[in-house]
């Protein structure tokens, strides 16, 4: 196991009518922003709870934070909250709303152009507005990790960024404000779970027992879980594990003394900018073929990975290493999410520019072995089709 540092200052308040608590984890003196997508917070009742918890604080509001937050949006939040003197936001939403959220608050405080953030990746970050989140739709951990994807239409470039400074302060986690998610949404979230504890999990040895086993029982639970949460959308027990298993599996704890990849999300990143897919649709189309190709530098945790995940035991090593890869396009397709390029209308003429994106945002050297190359990409995207 590789040496490392933990910390995770997030508190979760988990479970039912947990948002009145806001009130108490933010300075009755504060000035809030409360931050949000489309109308789906006000259908569903999250909104008007969330502002009788905060009846007793100076609140504003913005909305319109897209499923991929874009900068020129995120910018006009930022220019809100210089002028009504903002000094703490609510985040109210997904991940992407967290996601863009987390970018407002350092980018409110930043010396600089803003967009340096995203284009050094977090490096230069040096402070940021505090903040909270109520979690509405379970998928990308945002609410307990100190990570956001942003992109910048006019420039088709999906970046993301880091630092310890944008940990929510807080996250709301209620199960049963997920209740009214459309099945787009659950089978998304799922696959975005799913492939975050892969990118952890499936790379090579380092003897990390404690976090290959915690990531296996993720990943089981997921697979346990997910279609569960189709047939029945309002069983409480299912939808409040998927929705503790989305924030464990990138909260940094089954990460920590072990090698990552992420080649399939900055694969994937450059698949929405250019076409508009959603973020769990690219990584299912990516991970399998990825996988595939990878296969001899992820030999041994692909094995165990058959064995344990998805209880293979037979056959020969490249059997068996076929057939997992094959349960896991299986199980995204299960979730009703699509495997294949084709599948949304994209063909062998859109890879050369997805190679081109790549390139010009510096991936080439991608995995955990740095050795993803741009024509290793390209023969995934190929086997993508």
């Amino acid at each position: 196991m590789f040496d490392f540092n933990f910390a995770n200052p997030t508190q979760i308040l988990f479970g039912k009518k947990k948002i009145a608590e806001i009130k108490d984890r933010i300075p009755v003196d504060s000035r809030v922003l409360i931050t949000y997508g489309g109308g789906s917070v006000k259908k569903n009742g999250t909104l008007d709870e969330v502002l009788a918890a905060l009846s007793g604080h100076t609140v504003f509001e913005f909305s319109g934070i897209e499923p991929n937050p874009s900068f020129e949006t995120l910018m006009k939040a930022v220019d809100v909250v210089h002028t009504n003197s903002i000094d703490f936001l609510l985040a109210v939403g997904g991940g992407s709303v967290i996601d863009g959220t987390k970018f407002i608050a350092a980018a409110a405080v930043f010396e600089g152009d803003p967009w340096d953030i995203l284009v050094k990746h977090g490096a230069g970050i040096k402070k940021a507005l505090p903040f909270g989140s109520v979690l509405t739709l379970p998928a990308t951990g945002s609410e307990m990790n100190s990570g956001g994807v942003v992109t910048r239409k006019s420039l088709q470039a999906k970046l993301a960024f880091m630092s310890p400074l944008v940990f929510p302060l807080f996250s709301v986690l209620d199960p049963e404000k997920t209740y009214t998610l459309p099945a787009k949404q659950i089978s998304n979230g799922v696959v975005d779970a799913f492939v975050h504890v892969v990118e952890q999990y499936l790379t090579y040895p380092v003897n990390g027992k404690v976090q290959d086993r915690f990531a296996e029982g993720l990943l089981l639970t997921l697979i346990e879980e997910g279609p569960k949460a189709l047939e029945n959308p309002k069983d409480y027990e299912v939808r409040s594990n998927l929705m503790w298993v989305a924030t464990l599996a990138l909260n940094g704890l089954i990460g920590a003394g072990v090698p990552h990849d992420w080649a399939t999300h900055m694969i994937g990143h450059e698949i929405t900018a250019v076409h508009g897919l959603d973020h769990a649709q690219t990584l299912a189309v990516v991970l399998p073929n990825l996988l595939f190709v990878c296969q001899e530098n992820k030999k041994d945790k692909l094995l165990q990975y058959a064995e344990r995940v998805w209880g293979i035991t037979e056959g020969d090593s490249e059997q068996r290493i076929t057939e997992a890869i094959e349960k896991t396009r299986d199980f995204f397709e299960l979730m009703q999410v699509k495997t294949r390029l084709s599948d949304y209308g994209l063909g062998k003429d859109s890879i050369p520019k997805l190679v081109e994106q790549l390139q010009a945002h510096g991936m080439k050297a991608l995995g955990e072995r740095q050795d993803i190359t741009l024509e290793v990409s390209r023969e995934i995207l190929e086997r993508s089709l």
